[in-house]
């Protein structure tokens, strides 16, 4: 959790927000008290920030990178209609076990596809396009990540990228943690795209959006 936040603040964020539940709630509880970093695990406000950008703008594919246990990829396929379908993509085999067991419990594993694999080898045999990307995996490689999904982005699309702040590392400039340059690198290549526009909120550990302007926005005019 990011250091930046008022920790009360925080806690009144997570104490307001429509709690998980089930299978779910299950899922976190395990992921919690089985694995040595709980904290990989999608916080409850990113996860229904997920599900709300997926029910107002009708995702029907999305892409996740970095599936770990499983619980942001529930959340996602939970909440998406019974013909779309998750892409997710993990390159730990014992946190792809973990998450198929979720899967597996859940009535919504018809939904999910779940890849081993390292994900700059494998995105770039993947067909687009994808209605939400989530990204929350190695934080050296979100510009190589960047470069490959935004090709395969729908036309309304929105990517969501995660752990932007490294718990306020990203400010130190004397920082040169390997994770760290790579978030600061994603953060100013999607800043200087001409064809996006993002924002940065100050969600969790710092939450990226990036999406297309629409056709009368002009691109970037006006910034």
């Amino acid at each position: 959790m990011s250091e930046l936040i008022d920790p009360a603040a925080v806690a009144h964020a997570e104490a307001s927000t429509t709690p998980f539940a089930g299978l779910l709630a299950d899922a976190a509880a395990r992921t919690l008290s089985e694995t040595s970093s709980p904290q990989m695990m999608s916080g409850l406000v990113e996860a229904r920030l997920l599900e709300a950008l997926i029910v107002v703008g009708g995702a029907r594919r999305v892409l996740e990178i970095g599936t770990f246990t499983g619980v942001g990829t529930l959340a996602m396929a939970e909440a998406l209609s019974p013909d779309g379908r998750i892409v997710t993509l993990e390159r730990d085999e014992a946190n792809a076990a973990l998450a198929r067991e979720h899967f597996a419990a859940s009535g919504v594993s018809d939904r999910i596809e779940l890849v081993v694999g390292d994900a700059r080898e494998v995105l770039a045999d993947l067909d687009g396009p994808f209605d939400l990307v989530y990204v929350d995996a190695w934080k050296t490689d979100y510009p190589v990540y960047y470069d490959l999904v935004l090709p395969k982005l729908s036309e309304r699309g929105i990517i969501v990228a995660d752990n932007l702040f490294r718990a306020g590392m990203v400010l130190d400039s004397t920082d040169q943690d390997p994770g760290t340059v790579g978030m600061r690198e994603f953060t100013r290549r999607v800043a200087e795209d001409e064809r996006v526009h993002n924002a940065l909120l100050t969600v969790g550990d710092g939450v990226m959006l990036v999406w297309r302007p629409g056709a009368d926005e002009g691109g970037r005019a006006g910034r």
